[in-house]
């Protein structure tokens, strides 16, 4: 059976104090998890809109190749890509990974986990470098590059050598660029619980359609680069779809490929 690798931290996101559910960026993405020694925290805080705010207890370390037979598509981002000592371990992966996979990078930078913002935006450079697909929000963007619009960052990195590079703009939808050139979607409307977990939807939905589209793994790396502006509008809309029906649920609880298909339009 083809699988992805997704290398990153697996914790548990305690919301307003006493509500727990599974989480972690990269976990989210994976839906499964190892075991661990401790167990890392994420205490998030839900304000009136449903947007959260987190305060993290954690370390982050990894050592040795996972076991797996060689990946359609390797993903990253996160805690694990800034945090030391883990995240060098995790750059190595991807180089040696991406001879057989797809790499996919989402930052979802942590500020509060940043001892050194120079450094961080560095090795988040470099993995954007070397992804071949790549999701941010623009309150990452702006985080990452305070100087400029989250739009100019992001064409910036599409320039950089990434096939795809996907920026989530809240209620303003999303926007992919691709050498084909942009492409736009609406935010879809749905009543907010929260937004925990909603950017990793997205990015589960995102790959997903990818998929389909038999666009993932190292042998389809040049079709992948030359995805039309058809095809990469619906895969944004299957990846806003996904976001949309986490959104509507408390925690980080994404939705399968069978809730997704089932909540399209006919």
């Amino acid at each position: 059976m083809t699988r992805g690798l997704v290398i990153g931290e697996a914790l548990i996101d305690i919301v307003n104090g006493h509500v727990e559910h599974v989480g972690g960026s990269p976990l989210n993405v994976a839906v499964g998890s190892t075991s661990a020694s401790r167990t890392p925290t994420a205490a998030a805080t839900i304000a009136d809109d449903g947007s959260a705010t987190y305060t993290f207890d954690l370390e982050w370390q990894l050592s040795g190749t996972p076991e797996v037979g060689p990946p359609l598509f390797v993903h990253t981002g996160s805690i694990a890509a800034v945090r030391e000592p883990g995240c060098l371990a995790v750059a190595a992966l991807l180089d040696a990974y991406r001879i057989s996979a797809t790499v996919t990078f989402d930052p979802n930078v942590r500020p509060s986990l940043v001892v050194d913002r120079d450094q961080a935006r560095e090795r988040i450079d470099h993995l954007v470098e070397r992804s071949d697909i790549v999701k941010a929000s623009a309150e990452d963007l702006s985080w990452i590059d305070p100087d400029h619009e989250p739009e100019w960052t992001a064409r910036s990195w599409s320039a950089s050598g990434p096939a795809i590079v996907v920026l989530t703009l809240g209620d303003r939808g999303a926007l992919a660029l691709c050498p084909a050139g942009e492409a736009r979607v609406a935010a879809k409307s749905v009543q907010v619980v929260d937004t925990v977990g909603a950017g990793d939807a997205f990015m589960v939905g995102l790959l997903d359609a990818l998929w389909g589209l038999d666009l993932l793994g190292a042998g389809r790396r040049a079709p992948l680069g030359r995805i039309g502006l058809d095809a990469l509008t619906a895969a944004l809309e299957a990846a806003s779809l996904s976001s949309a029906l986490t959104i509507g649920r408390a925690g980080a609880d994404l939705p399968d490929r069978a809730a997704v298909q089932a909540a399209r339009p006919t």
